[in-house]
Formats: structure tokens, sequence, C-alpha cells
């Protein structure tokens, strides 16, 4: 890493105009293709996708969009008003020879008579289109929309609602990236207290995110990614970007304050935070790569295009940050500082950060009263996370649009005229072999309109060629209720399995709402398997870093801790409703079946990214010391108002999201914000360090056949004689530990080459009843509890035996404070003897001399 760093510094303006060319070479073929995002997706092997294909193939014509044309006449008027029907009338004949539209049925026509409510005050019209929502012109969908509401009066109320009017009527707000970088940037500038300090994240990330977004637009024409793709992969892309930055920039920073020259100190930040930053980002990648497992197009392209984006803003943090960091120099420093330096010597000062003192006093704090913190910690992210137990996945409509829409409004006039079921009914796409299965046909819509939840069931024409006949099914709750979900089941399961028997009828539920049913029930399904994938990933990942089997598994456990806690919020926000509508984001509805999966993939990228950039500094401290305690204060003093900034930076960037006026983005930006914050203000603030103090030197435990297994890889970079200033000589057992050579000190017993670096000659820390307590509950059928409290012979029972086939695991939950305060005895004994046999002795120290 330091010979790229050192090139890209050295020949700066080359690179600088290589990631100008980049972009260019990105713009000239995006400006002049375009991008050819689609939300066009299909579930292979489910029901509703059967019923979309066969009608499809059968009846063409009617597998394109159907929206409506909602009237509602004011005051005490009715839709058969002869003024009225004539202006609503001459409107429909001009919506039916606009492009795109296939037909429209008429609320006037032979069968219309049920399309207008029992008071005659409301009707509506079905438009259907040539495709399906996302395939059409956005342009024709407009035309539709002005001739529509051109009838419109101080009588007459006009409404449209449909997938294809929602997305044309509704757009996404515009800015809300702007906002995001404007709030960093203040951010920026009250950590770093200068302009050009503040400028270069921001400069690295917005390249990076360019060029990252050109890649995903260009990658549309490829591959079938959905429209927020981009959103998603912006939403992510600009918060790392600025983060990934922002750690390099300020390792940077502290070399210059520290002596360092510009180019010393740029090379430094990049071989260690720099290493950092490739590491966390390829965690993040992984991750996000994750969503491949689940073998759904839309999500595995979600993963692909915000991994791209991802090593996008790598690439640029190891490249072109470098470059920049040889442009600007030591301008990065305020003027102050820099007058500081020309005046005094920085080796003779002490440490540059003037936060290191309270974040030292805070780690102090809570290595004190561990127990306390962590509990504490606990008990707030299980109460944020107790609205999770009710996350009930499914799709929003047009119910959770914004007030004041039009796709709102019609179908608020719609569930008031003719019941909530109206705006999501199931079609039922019957297949009839033979004209003798038309009693069959006739006994399967009797059964149906007979079956609770049904407020109306009409079965259309069987179509000679083809045999096919639609049934459009009207449940009598909203398409978001559970009892809706539970009528599909039941039609599935017993109605058209009764109908088909003993006939060559075939029969497919399917329809928008039963779509979205079948993707939530799919997902929910593979659920159990990705998050095990990413979660072994992100382990693997770690235990490779960090030469540890607890720092993977602590890890592991914060993140799903952050992932139920940010959930909890969603849930109570969206699913709840608190807030919601003043969000200005519509009333309280499910939860999105994709947001778990996605939103998980880039929690466990972002969560890994604070516990690599945590425990990297306390790895380096516990290797440098081999003190785990003093290791957790460091690696927390140094790095804490560093993550802070960087969560603030996130949350500022997500928050953004929330107001660009989508809903399901809108969703992504309340969870990453909730995730984040509690994440470093919770989890890696209080509770991890609490955990690894409590854990003592177990922290950093692995097995001897793992650590001789396992590649090494280093993520702190090789110490630098450019990096420190200069001290007093290190202790001569701090040097034994280092160089493995035997020192000629008096009163120093020797150390053997090659054995690890440790200092075993002081006291062993006692054991924890919360730390036996945590190994007892995760893996305590494999007896890691017994392990972890020294008692070798009995773990092994236990894990050969799934702890005594889990009679004794239970058993253990209550003799386990007894067995810990027996280690603790045993641990004790152990380094009296210790010192007896040191003090016993003394001629063995008298050999060395």
């Amino acid at each position: 890493m330091s010979a790229l760093a050192r090139w890209c510094f050295r020949h700066r303006l080359l690179v600088v105009g290589i990631w100008a060319a980049l972009l260019v070479a990105l713009a000239v073929p995006y400006a002049t293709l375009g991008t050819s995002y689609s939300d066009a997706f299909s579930l292979p092997g489910l029901e509703s996708s059967k019923a979309q294909a066969r009608l499809q193939t059968s009846e063409p014509r009617q597998a394109g969009d159907s929206d409506q044309i909602v009237v509602h006449v004011r005051h005490d008027g009715s839709v058969r008003d002869p003024a009225v029907r004539r202006k609503v009338t001459s409107m429909l004949d001009r919506v039916a020879a606009l492009p795109s539209v296939t037909s429209v049925s008429s609320m006037y026509g032979p069968d219309g008579a049920a399309r207008i409510s029992k008071d005659g005050r409301t009707g509506y019209a079905t438009v259907t289109f040539d495709a399906q929502a996302e395939r059409i012109p956005a342009a024709d969908v407009t035309r539709v929309i002005d001739t529509a509401r051109a009838v419109r009066d101080g009588d007459l109320r006009v409404e449209l609602g449909g997938q294809a009017i929602s997305l044309v009527a509704e757009g996404g707000g515009q800015g809300t990236e702007a906002i995001g970088l404007l709030a960093a940037g203040i951010i920026l500038f009250v950590a770093f207290g200068s302009l050009l300090g503040m400028l270069l994240p921001l400069l690295v990330a917005v390249a990076a995110l360019g060029a990252g977004l050109l890649a995903v637009g260009l990658t549309s024409h490829v591959m079938t990614l959905g429209s927020d793709a981009p959103t998603v992969a912006a939403l992510i892309g600009l918060g790392v970007g600025i983060d990934y930055a922002l750690f390099i920039v300020t390792r940077c920073r502290t070399g210059l304050q520290r002596g360092l020259t510009p180019e010393q100190a740029a090379v430094h930040a990049l071989d260690t935070s720099g290493r950092a930053v490739v590491f966390a980002g390829l965690t993040v990648v992984t991750a996000l790569l994750g969503l491949l497992v689940l073998r759904i197009g839309p999500l595995s392209a979600m993963g692909i295009s915000a991994a791209t984006a991802v090593l996008a803003t790598v690439l640029a943090s190891v490249t072109l940050l470098p470059a920049l960091l040889g442009l600007f120099g030591s301008r990065l420093l305020t003027r102050r500082q820099r007058r500081v330096l020309s005046t005094h010597d920085p080796r003779a000062g002490a440490q540059p950060q003037g936060t290191a003192r309270s974040g030292g006093r805070w780690a102090e704090q809570v290595e004190r009263r561990k127990t306390l913190f962590a509990l504490t910690a606990l008990l707030m992210v299980t109460v944020l996370s107790l609205p999770a137990l009710s996350l009930r996945l499914g799709t929003s409509d047009a119910g959770n649009d914004p007030k004041g829409t039009t796709t709102r409004a019609a179908y608020d006039l719609l569930a008031q005229g003719f019941g909530p079921g109206s705006n999501g009914p199931l079609v039922l796409v019957a297949q009839l072999d033979a004209p003798s299965d038309r009693p069959a046909l006739n006994r399967l819509v009797e059964a149906v309109r007979r079956t609770p939840g049904v407020a109306s069931a009409t079965a259309g024409r069987v179509t000679a060629a083809t045999g096919l006949s639609v049934i459009d099914v009207a449940p009598t709750g909203a398409p978001q209720d559970e009892s809706t979900s539970t009528l599909i089941a039941h039609l599935r399961k017993e109605v058209v399995p009764s109908a088909e028997r003993g006939s060559g009828l075939t029969v497919y539920v399917g329809g928008t709402t039963a779509a979205s049913d079948d993707l939530a029930d799919l997902l929910t399904g593979k659920l159990p398997l990705f998050l095990g994938v990413i979660v072994v990933l992100g382990c693997l990942l770690l235990m490779l870093a960090f030469r540890s089997v607890l720092v993977p598994l602590t890890a592991a456990l914060m993140n799903l801790l952050a992932s139920a806690a940010s959930f909890g919020v969603v849930v109570a926000v969206f699913q709840w409703g608190w807030g919601s509508e003043l969000l200005g984001l519509g009333k309280a509805g499910p939860v999105e079946a994709e947001l778990p999966v996605i939103m998980l993939a880039i929690l466990f990228g972002l969560s890994m990214d604070y516990q690599v950039f945590l425990v990297s500094r306390m790895h380096e401290e516990w290797e440098r010391t081999r003190d785990n305690h003093r290791a957790i204060r460091t690696g927390q003093a140094e790095t804490g108002r560093l993550i802070n900034a960087a969560a603030l930076i996130m949350i500022c960037v997500f928050t953004a999201f929330v107001f660009g006026g989508e809903r399901v983005i809108a969703e992504y930006g309340v969870g990453l914000a909730a995730a984040v914050a509690i994440d470093a203000f919770v989890l890696r603030t209080v509770l991890v360090p609490s955990l690894m103090h409590l854990l003592g030197r177990a922290n950093w435990w692995l097995p001897a056949w793992l650590e001789r297994t396992l590649p090494r890889v280093s993520i702190e970079g090789a110490p630098s004689r450019e990096s420190v200033p200069a001290a007093p000589a290190p202790a001569p057992a701090a040097r034994v530990e280092r160089t493995g050579s035997v020192p000629h000190h008096p009163g120093v017993a020797p150390v053997r080459h090659g054995s690890p670096q440790r200092q075993d000659r002081g006291p062993r820390v006692p054991k924890s009843v919360l730390a036996a307590y945590l190994w007892w509950f995760f893996f305590g059928l494999f007896g890691m509890h017994h392990f972890y409290l020294g008692r070798t012979g009995r773990g092994l029972l236990h894990l050969c035996t799934l702890g005594i086939c889990g009679l004794g695991w239970l058993a253990d939950a209550l003799t386990l404070p007894h067995q810990v305060r027996s280690a603790n005895v045993r641990i004790a004994l152990a380094d009296i003897a210790l010192h007896a046999d040191a003090t016993a002795d003394p001629a063995s120290n008298d050999s060395l001399r």
C-alpha cells in the first residue's frame, strides 16, 4: 500500500488527470445511451407469476397494466346525471385514443353497473395499457393524466390511480444528495477547522460516486436494474465515500502535526488507515454480493449496483485521495496549527489530538463500570428492538402515498365507495381444457363468492380461442391487511383445488396483491440462508484480520443487535405510523418485503467498517503491549471521536434521503440512519468495549491449529519509524516481545526465539460471570464456557456430546457462578505459585549476567 500511495503522491497531476479521463469516458456513453432501468421482474415458479405468464400468452391485451380513472360528484349529484355522463364519456373516448392505451372499460358500458357506488356519487373506469407499468413511456401516461383531469370543475372531481400513474405522477424529490453533502461538509468543517480539510473528503466522495453511478447506469443496458438501484447505490456510496476519506485524511493530519513531511504523512496514512479502508470496503462489498445467494434478479442487481458504488469509493480513496493530499500538502492543517509547527518541535510535544484526553476519560469510565454500561446498552437496544417482533412484510400501495397526491385521493375514493378491497383485487386466471369444464368454472365462481373475506367475484367471458377466463375477486380487506393474505392462502389451498378436482380446469391466483404476498413469503423463507452467509463471510474476514475467534463473533452479535433495533425503528415509523404522515410519507402500512435483506446486507457491511476501525487500533496496541485493558482503552480513546464524526456524516446522508418523497427509499433512510446511530453511539462506544473488558484476554484467543492454518493479513500496516516521534527507548521486556531476541540486561528472563509475543509473567485477569454466561448462552452446547474457564477436559466432553445431550448444558446455568469462583481461585493460586517460584530462585537471574 505504501508503494501505491507514494507513486500517487509523486504523480499527483497524472492521477487526477486519469480520474478526469475516466469520468469523461463513462459520461460520454452515458449521455449517448442513457439508462434502461426497469422494475419488471418475475418470480419463476410462483403462482402469481404463472397467472401473469398465462395471461401474457393467451390474452396479451389483458396482460398490460390496468389503472383507474375515478370520478366523484361533490354535493348531492350522481355520476349518472346526463351532464356528468356526457362530460365523462367524452373524456374516456379521448383517453381510449391515446398512445399505449389498448382499451377503456367505462362505468357506463354494458357491464359498468358494478363500477358505480351504491350512492351513485363515485364511479371508475379501467384503463388498460399495452404493457406493464415500467415499460410504458412516461409521456403516454402523462397524456392520460392530463386528458382525464382536464374535465375537473367545482362539482366533478377526477383522480387517477394505478402503478403506471404512480410511477409518473409522484416523482421522487430532487436534491437529497446535495442536502446530505451540505450537512457532511458542516460536520467536517467543525471536525477539522479547515476549509481544505472539509473539501477533500467531499471531492473524493463526489468523484467516486459519479464514477459509480455512471457505471451503474451503463450496466442497466446489459442486466435488469430497478429504478431504485441508483438511489440505493448513491445512498451507500456517498456515506462510505465520505467516511473512508475522513479516516485517511484524519490520519494524514495527525502525521503532519507530528512533524512528518506531507509525503511521509500521506504514505503512512495510506499504509495504516488506507489498509483498513480497503479491508472495510471489501467487507461491505462481500455483504452486498451476499444478495446473490437469494437468486432473485432485482435484489441481486441492486446488490451489484451498490457494490459497484462502494468499489469506486475504495478505488478513489487509495488513488485519488493521496494525489489530492499531494496537491494540498500541509494546507490541510489550520493556520494556527501550521504556526505551531513552525515555532515548536512537534517531537517534543504531547499527542496532537486535543480530544484524546476526554476520549481517554470516557474509556476509563467504561472500563471501571463495564458491567453497568454493558447492561444499560443491552437494555436500550432491547427496547428499540421490541417493535421488530411485530414486523409484517408486504408492499406499499397508493394508500401509503402522501395526502394531496392523486393516487392517494383515488385510493381513498375507491375505498369509500366500493370497500377497501377494490384497491387490490385478486385475479383468478382459469384455463379450460374443454367446453365440458364450464360447470367446474361456475362452481368455482360460486364457491369464491361464498368464501369468507370475499366482497364480490365477477367472472369474465370464456375466450373461445384460448379457453381462458379471468375472475376478478374483491376482498373485504385492504390489499395490505393480514385478512387478505389469509384469503389468498385459503383460495389456493382449499377453494381452487376443490373446484379443479375431477375436471380439466386449471386456476392460478394472481394479481398485484397476490404477487406482493408471494414476494414476502419468498424472501422470508430465504432470509435465514442469506443471514447465515453474510455472518459466516464477515466472521471469516475479521478472523483473518485480527487472529481471534471472539472479535468476529462479537462483531456478528453487534450487527444483529443493530439490525434488530433499526428494524424496530422502521416498524414504529412506517408500520405503526409514528410520524410517517408528518414526514410526508403516507399512513401506516407494512414494511417493504425486500427491505430486510437489503438492509441486512448494507448494515453488516457498515457495522463491520466501524468494527474494523475500532478494533484495528486495539489490536495494534495489543500486539505491542499484550495488555488487553490498555489496548481497549487506547483504541477507544483514539478512534472514538473519529467514529462518532463518521457516524454523524452517515446519519446526515441517510436522513437526507428520507425527504425525497419516496416511501421505499425513506424506509431505507430511516432504517440505516437509526442503525448507524445505534451502532456508533451505543454499541461501539459502550457495549463493545464493555464486553471486551469483561472477556479479558479471551478476546484475542485463537486455537493453535487455526493460527497455523489462517493466512496472515495485516490491516494496521508495518511499523514505521517515520510515523512515531522520538521517544524514550522501550523497556527491555517490550523489546523482547517485538524482536524475539535475548537482550543482556540484568533481572530479565530469557525469551526463546519464535515464542509468542506475550507477557505471561504478569498476573492473569480473573474470569467474569457475565462473560461465562455469554459463552454458555451462545456456545454452551459445544463447551465453550468450559474452555473459557480453563477446564479443557470438560469442554471437550461437551463438544463431543453436545453438552451431554443438552442436560449438562442446562445444569451449568445454575452452577456457572460457582464454576467462575473456582476458576478464579485456581488463577489466584497459580499466580501465587508463580511469584513464589520467581522469588525463591534468584540464581536463575544471575545466570543471565
